[in-house]
């Protein structure tokens, strides 16, 4: 027979006194017995509460876990901000800013921005306290406007808040929303053109359309028999002491043949020190039978365009057909020149053929990681979509192979602008020379890793264009070409592209949309701030699918240089002083295993009664170099602009709260935070 089984339902009868369920059998429920719990039958549980106390015991545990959690992840949060005032320290007691914002004219105008806006936060947080505020902009006015009124002020505060009222709404909120509906439309404009450009990439991939050679593959096998026109390669360098090795090794390895080759090195430096390294390292491989040759400028003059310009005029010129150009840190494969110039054959109208950028150190820091995505869509989108419909793109400078014909018929290098290639391209385009561009070709190259030098990097791209449209406006309304081809270049290649993508990017969310909070009758909605830049961001990153988990820092940190690239559109559109600075972009000088392998094979026939290197060994030398050369002239910075664009946003972002606009807040904040960790110099290379 089963043992008893006691019950002790917690519930009380009708006379307040709780009972006791005994069964004889637990499986049989119709024979049951209700009576009183004795002091015995206190430690009779029912099955359910023993599992509310397993479950509690079970969340004590959980909430244990999540509260150490937690604790841990301030102590990270602690530690990070400590980290971040000793940085902040640090920058201050260096004193190190940005020289050129020293007297600039654009960041006087931002400081008006800044002050305007801790004027109004004050008023408006005041204003709030005293309970003027309303769930509509109707109500609001309607109220305001009451305040206006003389008969109802009731104190000086009341009078200059709605005078300010009265001002806001009669002046300010119109000229806002003009301007905002204007760049909206810009911005509109810009986004499909974007989207034309991804579907015209999409289209290319679809259906493999890529170059292809007129008369089939040409035959480069039998040298004697073969293709092979004479060409020349071209490196202009200037004080290059960390790539000058690498970038002549990569060049003396080019396949083609010897007699059909010439190198020339045009090193511009003005430091006596490099001149001696490079110098010394074109001997050496002239030694191993390299036709190979050094030339120095005593006047030096129209930085790049002019060091390229004078090698064009050496006698022996007149005898190639085709001249190769490379930056010093770019690293081409062997077979590159295999690989170009046979585009050239029985293609009269073929002025370039361009090869695209691969970078060594795409994945050093943050900063580099956001310039690969930019890279990226150039090359994969902008230039083979205009490469593949248009046969004209904007030359990149480097990594690519002119007809030298095309180049003296469309004038030669100039030194008008800071951008020398573009020009050329534009030239050339306007005399009927048509371009190539081989996605599939690709030359590894370094990207900046310091802010600084990006920051440089980009005001010559963006000044320069703008110089450079001033100057060719009458050419291109005056050329031979289609009136089609006329309109792109000037509303699709310079305007839409080179000066309206900077100037909405900076007006529209660093101005207009800060502004927007305390003129609340002018606000943007928020599809402009979110959706529409979200799905651009979306399209941009396509082409490096490997970067989307830097998307959103990519849309902030692109919002954080519009401000870079408008002043320095600024400056080459009206033509002021900075917009002819040339700065050479530091290297680091990392290199790709093909030249360490390369340098591993060119040590021994030099250094005699040596054993032969370790490509380990070898890398680590070669960083020792880079980081000895570079240690008393790298420092970071404090970039006054970004940092007063960083205080003018999260004023705005402080003055949203009290509108309770959920998507402008966050934008405006973690915005004003990418311009805080840009203005204090955090988000490249890091400099002990």
């Amino acid at each position: 027979m089963a043992p008893p089984f006691s019950w002790w339902g917690g519930k009380e009868t009708q006379r307040g006194t709780p009972v006791v369920v005994k069964m004889e059998n637990p499986n049989n429920w119709s024979m049951v017995e209700l009576e009183t719990p004795s002091e015995d039958d206190s430690f009779l549980l029912t099955k359910g509460e023993k599992v509310k106390n397993k479950n509690a015991k079970q969340l004590t545990w959980v909430l244990l876990l999540k509260a150490h959690k937690a604790a841990g992840c301030l102590t990270s949060i602690a530690s990070a901000l400590f980290s971040f005032g000793s940085v902040i320290r640090r920058r201050v007691a260096t004193g190190k800013t940005d020289s050129s914002t020293s007297n600039s004219w654009f960041y006087s105008c931002i400081k008006v921005f800044v002050w305007f806006s801790l004027i109004l936060l004050g008023f408006e947080i005041a204003a709030y306290y005293k309970g003027w505020h309303f769930n509509t902009y109707d109500l609001h006015i309607q109220h305001l406007y009451t305040l206006a009124n003389p008969l109802a002020v009731k104190g000086v505060f009341d009078l200059l808040y709605s005078i300010w009222v009265v001002v806001r709404v009669e002046y300010f909120a119109p000229i806002l929303r003009s301007l905002a509906n204007v760049c909206i439309v810009l911005f509109f404009i810009q986004s499909l053109d974007r989207l034309i450009l991804c579907l015209g990439c999409l289209w290319i991939r679809t259906w493999k359309i890529k170059p292809v050679l007129k008369d089939g593959p040409v035959d480069l096998e039998d040298g004697d028999g073969g293709y092979y026109p004479m060409v020349l390669v071209q490196i202009p360098m200037c004080n290059e002491k960390e790539v000058y090795q690498q970038a002549i090794a990569a060049m003396s390895s080019l396949e083609w043949p010897k007699s059909k080759l010439l190198i020339q090195i045009l090193d511009d430096s003005d430091d006596s020190t490099t001149q001696m390294l490079i110098k010394e390292e074109v001997h050496k491989w002239q030694k191993d039978g390299v036709n190979i040759v050094y030339r120095h400028r005593v006047i030096r003059e129209g930085y790049k365009a002019g060091n390229l310009k004078s090698a064009m005029n050496c006698s022996y010129v007149k005898d190639y057909e085709f001249v190769a150009i490379f930056d010093a840190d770019f690293q081409p494969s062997a077979d590159f020149l295999k690989r170009t110039v046979p585009y050239f054959k029985d293609n009269e109208d073929i002025g370039l053929v361009q090869a695209r950028w691969s970078f060594v150190n795409k994945e050093e820091n943050l900063l580099t990681r956001l310039q690969q995505i930019n890279l990226a869509f150039h090359f994969e989108v902008e230039q083979q979509v205009n490469g593949i419909f248009l046969n004209f793109f904007g030359f990149n400078g480097t990594a690519g192979v002119w007809r030298i014909k095309a180049l003296e018929g469309s004038g030669g290098w100039l030194e008008r602008t800071t951008v020398e290639d573009m020009d050329i391209a534009v030239r050339a385009h306007l005399h009927g020379w048509k371009f190539i561009f081989l996605n599939d070709v690709e030359c590894q190259c370094e990207v900046p890793e310091s802010y600084e030098a990006y920051r440089k990097q980009q005001h010559r791209w963006h000044s320069g264009p703008m110089q450079l449209f001033r100057l060719c406006f009458p050419a291109i309304i005056e050329s031979n070409i289609s009136i089609w081809k006329k309109g792109n270049l000037i509303f699709l290649f310079f305007l839409l592209r080179k000066l309206i993508l900077p100037f909405y990017s900076f007006t529209l969310f660093c101005i207009i949309l800060p502004m927007t909070m305390f003129v609340p009758e002018a606000t943007l909605p928020t599809w402009v701030v979110s959706y529409i830049p979200a799905t651009m961001s979306f399209l941009n990153i396509l082409p490096s699918p490997k970067s989307f988990p830097f998307i959103v820092p990519y849309l902030l940190f692109e919002n954080t240089m519009s401000v870079t690239k408008f002043n320095a559109m600024i400056s080459g559109l009206f033509q002021l002083g900075s917009s002819y600075e040339w700065i050479v972009t530091k290297k680091s000088g990392r290199s790709s295993e093909g030249d360490l392998y390369l340098l591993v094979d060119e040590k021994p026939k030099h250094q005699r009664g040596t054993s032969e290197p370790n490509l380990g060994d070898l890398k680590e030398e070669i960083k020792q170099k880079a980081r000895k050369s570079s240690r008393k002239k790298k420092h970071n910075r404090i970039y006054t602009k970004e940092l007063a664009l960083a205080f003018l946003l999260l004023t705005a972002a402080v003055r949203s709260l009290l509108s309770a606009q959920g998507i402008h807040f966050y934008f405006l904040l973690f915005q004003g935070i990418s311009f805080l960790l840009v203005g204090l110099d955090l988000i490249g290379e890091q400099v002990d």
